[in-house]
């Protein structure tokens, strides 16, 4: 599994729609072998993202548990992206 997808069952509070997404976009990420399609494959990537959340989704609230529900992990904020021109000093 990705590193950077994070359980989202049993959790209070639930996974949001940002984190579910989150998930949704690292999957698409690992199976493509793309951190950012090309022109040519953006639209499949993004339905690909767009499939993927409306099943994690769907699994989510197919779920069931008798285990109490953990506390949510703290949400870290992401680290702002650097700049391309940054990188070529």
């Amino acid at each position: 599994m990705c590193r950077n997808i994070r359980t989202l069952h049993n959790f209070e509070p639930p996974a949001t729609e940002a984190e579910v997404g989150a998930a949704a976009l690292q999957f698409v990420r690992k199976l493509s072998g793309f951190n950012k399609p090309s022109k040519a494959n953006e639209a499949a990537f993004e339905r690909g993202v767009q499939e993927v959340s409306q099943a994690a989704r769907r699994l989510l609230a197919s779920l069931v548990t008798t285990a109490p529900a953990k506390a949510a992990r703290p949400r870290r904020p992401r680290p702002a992206p650097a700049s391309p021109s940054a990188s070529r000093d």
